[in-house]
């Protein structure tokens, strides 16, 4: 069964600045591209850091209002009164860069951007070098996946390959990337296993139960007994 990684929905053509590019040729980059964010990369492509909107407004959040240094200031106001001021993207961007490498399993990485509060990631090889960029949009992309795709992958992918169980034994039915799963097993716990791998399959929203069993081996697995 195939497991769809970062690499399989990335954008490898990516838009990128290095330290010293000016802010104002940052914001016509971001304009062009259409983007939210460009990584700060070094001659050898490595990433050093991001820079997003989030990190250029604060530039006009201050315009007519300039930022004053407290007394007891936290290190997010200190950081925000410091990318006010800043000209390029050495003093812009967000440090370190939130990452991924491209064999990161989609669910992971939409933890990691959810952990993290990243609307994307950068992705990075094991030099450290930049591959790619993979965003909240990009993991969705699994999502559009055709019926008849996802069905296979389960057939072939769960039930032949992992459960080794014959074709007519179950039906699969796939609508809008709803799996309904129909027929009877010898085992109970394969047909929880049927429906945990098939709701890990690409692209699957939800999976509709519907196999029913000849022998209730939890119970044994429950008591104990071998």
């Amino acid at each position: 069964m195939k497991l769809w990684t970062v690499a399989d929905v990335m954008t490898t053509d990516v838009a990128t600045v290095k330290e010293g590019t000016p802010y104002r040729d940052i914001v016509d980059i971001l304009t062009a591209r259409q983007v939210s964010a460009v990584p700060v990369v070094d001659d050898f492509e490595r990433v050093l850091g991001v820079v997003s909107e989030a990190d250029l407004l604060h530039k006009i959040e201050t315009e007519g209002h300039p930022a004053t240094r407290r007394v007891f200031e936290g290190r997010r106001r200190r950081a925000a009164r410091t990318k006010a001021t800043a000209l390029v993207a050495r003093d812009l961007m967000t440090v370190p860069a939130v990452t991924a490498v491209p064999h990161t399993l989609i669910p992971a990485a939409a933890r990691r951007m959810d952990t993290e509060h990243v609307k994307r990631l950068p992705v990075i090889n094991d030099l450290g070098r930049l591959v790619g960029i993979v965003t909240r949009g990009d993991l969705l992309k699994v999502h559009l996946r055709p019926d008849a795709d996802i069905r296979r992958d389960v057939v072939e992918g769960v039930l032949h390959r992992v459960l080794a169980i014959r074709d007519g034994i179950v039906r699969v039915e796939v609508h809008d990337g709803v799996v309904t799963l129909a027929g009877e097993l010898d085992r109970h716990s394969a047909t929880v296993t049927a429906v945990r791998l098939a709701q890990a399959v690409a692209g699957v929203v939800s999976v509709e139960d519907r196999l029913t069993f000849l022998f209730d081996d939890t119970t044994l697995a429950n008591t104990g007994v071998a």
